[in-house]
Parts: structure tokens; sequence; C-alpha cells
């Protein structure tokens, strides 16, 4: 696997790109049948252009060491840190040889990566340098049976742990979606709550407010329903405008039988219409729920398959929320939601730098007193894993001080 890469002529902004479409064709290359996404032309050519170049010495971290053997635990980005400033590049750092890993997200606990750092580039290989792939030595071996699933054992590319939830549970819903969302209506036995194993009853059509539509089952139909409660408004910290609702997720129910009405006739003899509400079954409780809920249809399981690099368009912008009940501030390994979503050009993978602010000071050693205005630095660094129309979920991946609502964001 070695560490080239003929991108470094590229421009700074061209490169990440090109790598991360390299990346994109090296793993799609290794698992083509099982993910059945097209690799274009394109994707083809630039991974066979990094399997034959280098990484300059001068991309290399300060103290990238010569061998590394991966533990259960590590992370592509933990590792790629190892051995590079700017561990978002890590498609230059494992897309490189397409002989001995086809896919550059398939590494596992116990290899042994090596560093070559001959011919004034930097590369990375599963073999000692001076290897060669046609060696021979004799290795002696005794009969044994092995049975493990590489595919559970492979490090991740991030903390997955972290962003579990965010993949499972869409948390981010517009105004009108929330309003029009079917309610739970009644529980049996007039029960204030429900947990796992509960039958409760819900519509979704209502004779005021905002029309909704039917909770009905059918072809194309989704049986499958996530439950929601407390929907909070997320403003953009500058403009106060409303970019989306987080909504709070308290578990999941399964729809048995459709809402539905009927004509009865009354003791006086008068036709009157029933309204007769949707049977939900609660199978999967996080919190107790209860009368005024809402449901949402449970959306697709995504693929946590990140490639990271930088936006391919100059993006900066604002911390919004920082998930978590009372939490002030972000660490590493938190979530936060920020105001630039799929509408400004944000994708899944993008890496961003987070800042810290500006502000003035005074000058105590002159005795005028001036006030300084110090400049913004840095803070560290998050990969959006979600994205929304106007807001996305990124994780925080590196960070000096915490990052509070407000903190702005720009390209690494």
């Amino acid at each position: 696997m070695p560490l080239k890469s003929s991108l470094s002529t590229a421009t700074p902004l061209l490169r990440p790109l090109a790598c991360a479409s390299a990346l994109l064709a090296l793993l799609l290359a290794g698992n083509a049948s099982a993910q059945n996404f097209p690799i274009t032309p394109e994707q083809r050519t630039t991974a066979g252009q990094v399997a034959q170049a280098g990484v300059a010495l001068s991309e290399l971290a300060p103290n990238a060491p010569d061998s590394y053997t991966v533990k259960r635990g590590d992370t592509l980005w933990a590792i790629s840190t190892l051995f590079l400033k700017s561990p978002w590049r890590w498609p230059e750092l494992w897309g490189m040889n397409l002989q001995e890993i086809r896919n550059p997200h398939r590494i596992f606990p116990g290899q042994v990566l090596y560093l070559d750092k001959s011919d004034g580039n930097a590369r990375l290989s599963t073999r000692p340098p001076g290897a060669q792939s046609d060696d021979t030595s004799t290795v002696r071996v005794s009969p044994r049976t092995r049975f493990e699933s590489l595919g559970d054992t492979s490090i991740p590319p991030i903390s997955l742990q972290a962003v579990e939830a965010f993949l499972a549970e869409p948390m981010i819903v517009d105004e009108a979606t929330f309003a029009r969302a079917p309610r739970i209506v009644a529980t049996q036995e007039t029960r204030v709550l429900l947990s796992r194993g509960d039958r409760a009853y819900a519509r979704g059509l209502y004779s005021s407010g905002v029309p909704g539509e039917a909770l009905t089952e059918g072809p194309g139909l989704s049986r499958d329903l996530r439950v929601f409660r407390n929907a909070v408004p997320l403003k953009d910290p500058s403009t106060g405008e409303i970019l989306g609702f987080e909504a709070q997720y308290v578990g999941k129910a399964l729809l048995e039988r459709g809402e539905s009405s009927r004509e009865v006739t009354d003791a006086s003899g008068k036709v009157q219409t029933e309204l007769v509400p949707a049977t939900i079954d609660i199978v999967v409780a996080k919190e107790e729920m209860r009368v005024g809920d809402r449901l949402l249809p449970e959306p697709p399981r995504e693929l946590p398959n990140y490639i990271p690099s930088a936006p391919s368009s100059a993006q900066s912008g604002q911390i919004v929320s920082v998930y978590g009940n009372a939490v002030t501030f972000a660490a590493q390994n938190q979530v936060v939601a920020i105001n630039r979503g799929t509408a400004h050009g944000m994708e899944r993978g993008h890496v961003l730098a987070l800042q810290r602010e500006s502000h003035l000071i005074t000058d105590k050693t002159d005795d005028a007193r001036p006030q300084l205005r110090l400049p913004g630095e840095r803070n560290g660094l998050m990969m959006v894993f979600r994205t929304f129309d106007k807001l996305s979920y990124a994780l925080v991946l590196q960070i000096t001080d915490g990052v509070k609502v407000g903190d702005r964001f720009t390209n690494p």
C-alpha cells in the first residue's frame, strides 16, 4: 500500500477532492458487487495516478513512526493523524496500492503498516521497506480452523459509537413536516405513559390546523414509524432564521391497522360519521411515550462510508447547537449542528476547521491603555457525517478549547 500521490502537483483546493475521488474509486472497486455503486472512468484514472506517485516528506507528521501495528479501537482518523499533518487527507494514505489493499477502508487489527521514505517520497505499505512482492521465504505453518468475520473487525473511519444514534434516528425536520406529522391520540385503558409492548392509537388527518395525510397501510407505505416529541427550533446565530427543527427521538412503533371512518346511525335515526384512529404497537421505547407525541416514517438505513475531504467551495458558518441536555461546550467526539447543509454544497465527509472568535483586550503595558483585537485562531477540526437542507451534523475530531453555539468554522 505505497503512500504515493501524483496529485501533489494539483492545487491545494482540488487535491483533497481528487484524493477523495481516488478513495471512492478504490472503495467501490473492492466492493462494487456489495455496494452496487457506479465507478466512473475519471475515478479509475485518479486511483491509478495515486497508486503510481508519492506523498512529499513535508506532508508527513513531524513524529511519523516507521511502523505501526493496528489495534482494536483504532480509527482511520487516529492512525492518519500519526502519519500526516492533515489527517483528513487519509485517502492519500490508504488508497495507494491497488494490489495489496483493494479496499482502503478495510484495515484490520494486527496489521503492521510500514512507512517507506525512500526516493524522496513517503509510502505506506503492509510490507517492510525493501521487501519484494514475490518474496519466496519459507514460512512454517500448522493446520488450524479459524472463524472470524473480517467485515465485523475492520477499523472504522471515525468513532461510530459517537454518531450511531444520529445515523439511525432522523433528527432534523422542517416546520411543515413536523406540523403535518400524525400524533398519538389515545391509549388503552387511559394509560398516561407508553412503553415497549403497549398498544396505542394515532391520527394523521385533522379537521383543523395544518392538513395532514391519513395514517394508512398500502403499497409503498412503510409500517415502521419513529416517535418524536418536543421539536426544538434551530436558529441561525447571526440572522435568527429558523433552519429546521430538532425532534427528540423517543422510540419506534409498528402500524397494525390504518385509520378510517364509517357511517353509523344513532338512536334517532340520524346518520353520522365515526372516525376510527390507526392502531400502533410500541416496539422500541427509548423514553416513555404519551398522547401528543408525533410519528414519522422510518427512513432507509444509511451506510456510514465516509470519504474525508475539504469542501470544493469556500465554506464558512457557525455552530447552531451542541447536542445533549444542558451541554454548553462540545468536546472531542461530541456532536454539533451547523448552519450549512446540502443547499450550501455541504456533503457527508467534509472536514471543517473550527475557529476561535477574535476579541478585544486592553494593552496594560501601554500607559494609554489602547484596545487590541486579537485575531481568531484555529480551535480544532470536525467532520460532517449527516446533512439536511439547511443544517448538518458534524463530529468534533480535534479540539483545543470547548466549542459553543456561535463559534465559526471555515475550510480546513
